[in-house]
């Protein structure tokens, strides 16, 4: 029979399943609603969309890298206790390798052929939230390049080999010694990881979080009562010790405090026996920016035993 778009649209709003899914179900059962509500069921694909609206904020971070490139990607589920699970592991790890063939964008990565299948990666990690039975999602990915040089990489609390809850790559353009580029560019990752740059140099970061900034210290200096002359002057003392603080080449290096980022990889260029340059870094912290839903346990209990 006919399948009608009125069809799909009732048994899409009856399961949350997607359009494409919908159509299918329907005419593998002749247009029978109840029939095609049960096959999408059988299929696990009711059961997975239906769970999409559940807060995912946990899960893993995974970081693969190849000569001259690395990405990081976060697949995020609703609980540690999944993080935890060996085919959960497994998929993260399987992500961030077939990632490192994209170009890297969370398009590409999630439209790529999943190892060892027919299946795109955002299909399989959708088979997935059947099996496990939990939401589950690639959230984002990243990648950095270079020409000539590393891409270092750091997983900061690592739960295996590559995966961690949160993943840090630092790109250094050089045709220094490969080795010696990976181990300064590993401890820059963990500088990062500890600090939380907002750009790598001040031309980087935002124009409107400046000028925020410049109205805060504004207002702060003019509560002293000095003069304009001097509140101009103290204002700028404090962007540059603003700067020192968020962009990564001004601050203080971690491994030693003494000298800054960009005077550290200066130093160590006789290390690497050729000029180094920082052309980027990415942090993926696990979960960062999420809305996790607030719940009342009390009301839940409640709720639970028939007093609400």
């Amino acid at each position: 029979m006919s399948i009608s778009a009125a069809m799909v649209k009732d048994l899409r709003e009856k399961t949350g399943a997607g359009m494409m899914d919908c159509k299918t179900a329907l005419a593998e059962n002749n247009g029978d609603m109840e029939a095609a509500i049960d096959w999408l069921r059988a299929k696990g694909i009711a059961k997975a969309d239906k769970k999409s609206g559940r807060t995912a904020a946990e899960g893993l971070v995974g970081v693969a890298a190849a000569e001259t490139k690395a990405i990081v990607v976060e697949v995020n589920s609703e609980t540690d206790f999944v993080a935890r699970n060996d085919a959960f592991q497994a998929l993260v790890r399987d992500v961030a390798q077939v990632g490192l063939t994209t170009d890297g964008s969370l398009d590409a990565v999630g439209a790529a052929t999943y190892p060892g299948s027919s299946k795109t990666v955002v299909d399989t990690i959708k088979d997935a939230v059947a099996t496990i039975g939990e939401n589950m999602s690639l959230r984002r990915s990243a990648m950095l390049t270079v020409g000539e040089g590393v891409v270092a990489t750091y997983i900061h609390n690592q739960v295996v080999e590559g995966l961690g809850k949160m993943g840090v790559l630092v790109a250094i353009e050089s045709t220094g010694d490969k080795a010696a580029l990976n181990q300064f560019g590993r401890q820059v990752a963990m500088h990062v990881a500890a600090t939380n740059p907002l750009a790598l140099n001040a031309s980087e970061i935002d124009p409107a979080v400046v000028e925020r900034e410049k109205a805060i210290f504004s207002e702060q200096a003019r509560a002293s009562g000095k003069p304009e002359a001097i509140i101009e002057k103290m204002v700028e003392g404090r962007l540059r010790k603003f700067y020192e603080e968020v962009v990564l080449l001004s601050q203080a290096f971690v491994m030693n405090p003494d000298l800054t980022v960009e005077k550290a990889l200066k130093e160590a260029e006789k290390d690497f026996g050729a000029p180094a340059r920082i052309t980027g870094f990415v942090r993926f912290a696990l979960g960062e920016g999420i809305e996790r839903e607030q719940t009342d346990f009390a009301a839940e209990v409640a709720a639970a035993a028939g007093k609400n």
